[in-house]
Parts: C-alpha cells; sequence; structure tokens
C-alpha cells in the first residue's frame, strides 16, 4: 500500500511528489503523459529564474529526473479510471486493470483546453497564447489576432487592448455576441471577422504570419490569442467519490490545506478554484504535499 496516490504527472502533481520524495514516503504517480497544458506550451516568460522562458517539457523533465532521485516514488503512465473509499483507504483503478492502495488521494488532473484548430498547438508559448496574465506582454505593440468563439473570444480581445491597440477578432465558431460586446469591440477599434478559420499562415521559420479565412481573406498577424470557453475541468474522478465541485467544474478545496470537502482527498494545480499558472500549481503541489505529511503523522 501505497502513502500517497498522486493522479495527475503535471507541474502540481510532480511537485508534490518532489515534496514527498524527501519525506521518504511511498508514492505512486498516475501519469498519463502527453496531454496536458505542460506538454503543449513551448514558453514560460512568467517564472522566476527563467528570464527568456522554458518549455512546459523541459520543466516536467527536470521534475520527473529530481522525483524519481529520491527511490520511493513510483511512476506509471496509465489512466485512472475509478476511485473508491473503503473505510481509510483508497482504491485506484487505471485503464491496463490494475488496481492500486493508498492511505490519502491528490487529484492534479487539470485542465484540458478546448482548441478546435489543431494547427495552432507547435506555436502555443511562442506565438499563440492562452492566458492574458501569463502572456498578454509578449504582444506588446504588436497586431495580434484572437481566434475563438462568440462572447469568450470577444471579451479577450477587449482585454488585450491593455497591451496592444491592435487587435484582430475572428468569430471562428460565428457564435453570437451581444450588441453591448460589440460596441466595446468598435470602441476598441478591434477588427471583427465572423468566418472560420480555413489556414494557419507560417513564414520559413515556421512562425506565425497570419491566418485565410474560409472566403479567402488573409488576416496577417504577428501574435494569436485563443479563447474558445468550454475547457474541460478533469473533475470527473474526484466528483464520483463525493468531492465538492465549483459551479464551474472546479474542484473547492480548503484554501490553507488543499483538502477537498472528503477527509484524506487533496486537490492541487488548475483544477483547483483559482488562476490557472504554473507558479502557483508549483505552490499548490507543495502546500498539499506538506499537509498531507502532517495528516500521515497523526495516523502512524
Amino acid at each position: 500500500m501505497y502513502d500517497v496516490i498522486i493522479i495527475g504527472g503535471g507541474i502540481a502533481g510532480v511537485q508534490a511528489a518532489i515534496q514527498f520524495g524527501r519525506y521518504k514516503r511511498e508514492v505512486l504517480v498516475l501519469d498519463k503523459r502527453n496531454d496536458g497544458r505542460s506538454h503543449w506550451c513551448k514558453s514560460y516568460h512568467n517564472l522566476i529564474g527563467w528570464p527568456d522562458g522554458v518549455s512546459g517539457n523541459h520543466l516536467l523533465e527536470l521534475g520527473r529526473k529530481q522525483m524519481e532521485k529520491y527511490g520511493c516514488i513510483t511512476v506509471e503512465h496509465q489512466e485512472a479510471v475509478t476511485a473508491e473509499k473503503e473505510k481509510e483507504i483508497f482504491s485506484v483503478k487505471t485503464a491496463d486493470g490494475q488496481s492500486h492502495e493508498g492511505k490519502l488521494l491528490l487529484f492534479a488532473t487539470g485542465i484540458t483546453d478546448r482548441i478546435p484548430i489543431k494547427e495552432l498547438y507547435p506555436l502555443l508559448g511562442t506565438d499563440v497564447y492562452v492566458c492574458p496574465d501569463c502572456d498578454g506582454y509578449e504582444i506588446s505593440g504588436k497586431r495580434t489576432v484572437v481566434t475563438g468563439s462568440g462572447e469568450a473570444g470577444a471579451g479577450l480581445a477587449v482585454m488585450l487592448t491593455y497591451w496592444s491597440d491592435d487587435i484582430v477578432y475572428i468569430n471562428h465558431e460565428q457564435e453570437p455576441i451581444s450588441e453591448e460586446t460589440f460596441e466595446k469591440l468598435k470602441k476598441n477599434s478591434i477588427e471583427y471577422y465572423e468566418q472560420p478559420v480555413q489556414e494557419v499562415v507560417l513564414d520559413e521559420e515556421k512562425r506565425l504570419e497570419g491566418f485565410v479565412l474560409s472566403d479567402g481573406d488573409k488576416i496577417w498577424a504577428e501574435k494569436a490569442f485563443v479563447a474558445f470557453g468550454k475547457n474541460k475541468v478533469n473533475s470527473e474522478l474526484a466528483e464520483s467519490l463525493g468531492v465538492e465541485l465549483h459551479k464551474n467544474k472546479h474542484i473547492e478545496n480548503n484554501p490553507r490545506t488543499k483538502e477537498t470537502s472528503v477527509e484524506g482527498v487533496w486537490a492541487a494545480g488548475d483544477i483547483t478554484v483559482h488562476s490557472e499558472q504554473v507558479s502557483i500549481a508549483m505552490g499548490d503541489g507543495m502546500q498539499a504535499a506538506i499537509w498531507m505529511q502532517k495528516r500521515l503523522l497523526k495516523t502512524t
């Protein structure tokens, strides 16, 4: 039996595992791998110590090497499909049919962004961005296209005028926007197009050059943001255990300890209710591990 089972091997899960390694705890990390936000982000620019940016994959590679050196961390590249609690023990079954038992459980399953234009994925973090708090600075004074859906994309386009006065909004999914929002677009001199993107145009160096719309129009761009809304919060497994969720499907947890409404179950990272930032995910993973260690000390 493991002291802790961590479901999710992204930034929050790896940071927690590192701390558990330092506690010499027997821990299982269930990591589907290569499908999380950090895998897709080619460069984070707002992290202390990385002034020129660092890719999510590089951070995770370093973190995985760090956690595995402790010798008490087991990593399985499997998806957790069920989780049950019987008395004080948690049982987690993976997609390969294996069952694992643990004293405590940490969910760090994150969020899956909805980006229907698949050609944009290789550009995330370098030319195309998701989070204005993380990367709004990167578009300072640059012609920037927001590809999105309805109100979600329009709202982001208006927000980005804080950094640039040359913003274009392509309502790729042609979802409706209110008259009030449309007036905000006009007030901020935001170009508006209501056609789907047919092609993402790259230059010879594979950098973003623009977009071709379904009617053949080419929209030149130096940078882009995506805002389609309806991102998937990976909280179904936690919900099956009775964990309380926010109305937007994020997990509610104690802001100090990171424990959820179900005793023995913790949550960390983007899956919880707060700003979705790498630095916060690290802090969440660390904080959760500290308080889980306190619980383990009381029960052993």
